[in-house]
């Protein structure tokens, strides 16, 4: 990375994304496909190199998965609608596949893939399954064996399905296999008699008269007829449950009428299937298209799931989509519905964001998956957070009793203007995917964190202890790690001699809603205390402690719409721990004067170069003011910002990090009076303490690893 990025942090360089917050007329959903070849291959396809993408966003790393041969992003091309399959008997083995603009001057797509072999820290790309041959809508999926395939839509509005053997390194074409606009297929990998019978139905029927369905029975080497299916379900994708029953989800596209359609003689490879039940669903508002947030695609489409645990919850469908609710135009929440009784029935449905309803902001591409143990995930963009109402996260929420309650919903990823990098069509695509296992889930998604449109891979570990700061709890000035499981709620102190484990004690835990994101002492007793964050209210709380017990607490000030809370430290020299806050949008920070937790004023700090991350706060220089130290995840460099107050006065590389290693606190561990970096590695949850004078590296010792 050229050193002038840190130069122009110097000048205070920010790139601020603008966009319209005016609501369009709504429009009706697509009656005529999505998918068009509209531009011939471009003359000029990007060839152009830079670092594939690492964003980092908490205990949160993003992975770039459109990449080249070499693991380097390509300059100018764009990607989106990304879809992933996993290794049921290697979970370290995935492969992605999206629409691949080669550049964003033309139209014309093709299906790129990826894969991974270790988790998805790295992903390799080999190009595309056809060179210059459009295609559109990927669907990638996996049976029992570990055998992937790829089922892909022609210009011709018909698709054929591809299968690799080596957990999507490369493809080999197996055969037409009908289809239409808008396909979606799934596997049965049950042990009922349709084990490894492929279904696929699809959006558009106009190559056939109207029907949408079509079934094989020897691992899509040939494909039945196609058929009708009741109501015309579209943009919605389909299941089986334990026994083999095959459920279907869609939108009637005249009316809107959500559907869920069953079949319980698919799995007889002797019969053509019939659809025995058909079943209106309420989910609480409409599949919308043509919207604000993503003006030529749709808001999101419909992913039904079903459980197949063999525990209490067996056999629950479960439905998810980001629909626009009743009588508004504008907006979209993430609404979700379950049956427990073979889709004859479903749940009222139940609203998963949890920030307040707002139908200016929108909670779009949606997207649902169950683990093998019944547990249930949710991925979907948000805007909650963006003052514009179109700069987007990942948000992620969980259910651990069937849908009945979920977790409170956390942001995954950076912020992004889904706006920048279009090719010649204004869309992000229209879908993200998610597949889950009984530790977490893996979730392929489209982002712009580079100013284009690139396919990002994240894994989100459900039950996983995080690192979130260091400080003195036990108060033998020595620093010690402080974490928080967002799956129990629940906090805890590893208590360390300097990089050596001593003991651990539970914190307190906090109360849903709530996020622990900082520490300081803001009663001023000598002891740390916590500072919670509530994404739905954007309110401030400081719980005070001492040691690992919980004293009391106070509602600190309210957050602006657009700023999270990154760090404390005393920038005006009271000796009271203050608020480091920063906008992903225009990559501004902010320091907020607080006296214990009451707001006393503030002002801007300096605006952050794109891409890097605001990790700490520390005296490096030992000037007597706090510094900013900062981390380039993509990279692994890092800075040291100087700060006199508010004021930027210099500023210097810190050390590269090593491949896989990120960066997440500071502190004195080795009590030499001089902040180091606490780093962590993703893959084996590994903690390591670099010992800095300033910002240059004397030696290091590993840390304790995380459960």
């Amino acid at each position: 990375m050229p050193r002038a990025i840190l130069s122009t942090f110097l000048i205070f360089l920010s790139v601020i994304a603008v966009a319209s917050s005016q609501t369009p007329t709504p429009k009706p959903l697509p009656k005529e496909p999505l998918e068009k070849y509209d531009n011939p291959p471009p003359l000029f396809p990007a060839v152009a190199t830079s670092p594939g993408l690492i964003s980092q966003f908490g205990p949160y790393t993003s992975y770039q998965v459109n990449v080249n041969a070499s693991g380097n992003n390509i300059v100018g091309d764009a990607a989106n609608e990304p879809s992933i399959c996993v290794d049921p008997t290697n979970r370290n083995k995935m492969s992605i596949g999206w629409r691949q603009f080669d550049s964003v001057s033309s139209n014309f797509r093709q299906a790129g893939f990826a894969h991974t072999t270790n988790g998805g820290r790295t992903w390799i790309s080999a190009g595309v399954l056809q060179r210059n041959v459009f295609r559109s809508d990927p669907v990638l999926n996996s049976d029992s064996a570990g055998r992937f395939f790829y089922l892909s839509l022609l210009q011709t509005f018909f698709d054929d399905l591809w299968r690799s053997l080596n957990a999507g390194q490369s493809w080999a074409y197996i055969a037409p296999a009908s289809g239409g606009d808008k396909e979606w297929f799934t596997i049965d990998n049950t042990n009922s008699t349709g084990h490894g019978f492929q279904y696929q139905f699809w959006s558009d029927g106009a190559n056939y008269g109207g029907r949408q369905f079509t079934r094989s029975t020897n691992g899509g080497l040939t494909w039945m007829n196609p058929i009708d299916i009741p109501n015309s379900p579209a943009f919605g994708t389909l299941d089986v449950d334990s026994n083999g029953n095959l459920f279907i989800g869609g939108v009637e596209l005249e009316g809107g009428q959500v559907w869920c359609v069953r079949s319980t003689n698919a799995k007889n490879g002797a019969v053509v299937p019939n659809f025995d039940q058909s079943t209106a669903v309420d989910l609480g508002g409409k599949i919308v298209a043509g919207q604000l947030i993503n003006p030529q695609g749709l808001a999101g489409q419909i992913f039904l799931a079903v459980d197949r645990s063999g525990t209490s919850t067996n056999n629950n469908i479960y439905m998810l989509a980001s629909v626009q609710p009743a009588g508004f135009t504008s907006g979209t929440d993430v609404m979700f519905v379950r049956s427990t009784n073979g889709g004859q029935t479903f749940s009222a449905p139940r609203r998963i964001n949890d920030d307040p309803v707002n139908h200016v902001k929108w909670h779009w591409f949606g997207a649902l998956s169950v683990a093998p143990s019944g547990q249930i995930d949710a991925v979907w963009l948000d805007t909650r957070n963006a003052a514009n109402n179109i700069n987007s996260q990942l948000f992620y929420s969980y259910s651990l009793d069937g849908g009945n309650t979920w977790s409170l919903n956390v942001a995954i990823s950076n912020s992004f203007n889904p706006y920048l990098g279009y090719p010649n069509q204004d869309k992000l695509g229209d879908y993200i995917t998610i597949v889950s296992d009984n530790a977490g889930a893996n979730v392929a998604y489209a982002a712009t964190f580079n100013g284009e449109e690139d396919i990002y891979y994240v894994r989100i570990s459900r039950n996983a202890w995080n690192l979130i700061t260091t400080a003195d709890f036990n108060g033998n000035g020595k620093p010690d790690y402080a974490l928080y499981n967002v799956s129990t709620q629940g906090t805890a102190i590893w208590y360390l001699n300097n990089n050596v484990y001593v003991s651990a004690a539970y914190g307190p835990t906090l109360p849903s809603g709530w996020q622990f994101v900082a520490t300081g002492d803001f009663n001023r007793d000598g002891k740390p205390d916590y500072v919670l964050y509530k994404t739905s209210t954007r309110q401030t709380a400081i719980w005070y402690l001492n040691n690992n017990v919980y004293r009391g607490g106070a509602y600190g000030p309210t957050l602006p719409a657009g700023w999270i809370l990154t760090s404390t430290g005393d920038f005006n020299g009271d000796n009271k721990p203050d608020y480091v806050l920063y906008n992903a949008g225009t990559h501004q920070t902010a320091i907020w004067y607080l006296n214990n937790n009451v707001y006393i004023g503030g002002g801007f700090g300096p605006t952050l170069p794109n891409g890097w991350a605001l990790v700490g706060v520390a005296d490096f220089d030992r000037d007597g003011h706090p510094d900013y130290v900062l981390f380039h995840a993509s990279s692994g460099y890092t800075a040291i910002a100087y700060l006199s107050g508010l004021t930027l006065v210099g500023a210097d590389w810190g050390p590269n990090l090593p491949s896989g290693w990120v960066l997440v606190a500071t502190a004195d561990f080795n009590g030499d009076g001089k902040p180091d970096y606490v780093l962590y590695n993703a893959a084996t949850r590994q903690t390591a303490i670099w010992y800095l004078n300033n910002n240059v590296y004397v030696n290091s010792a590993y840390g304790p690893t995380l459960r």
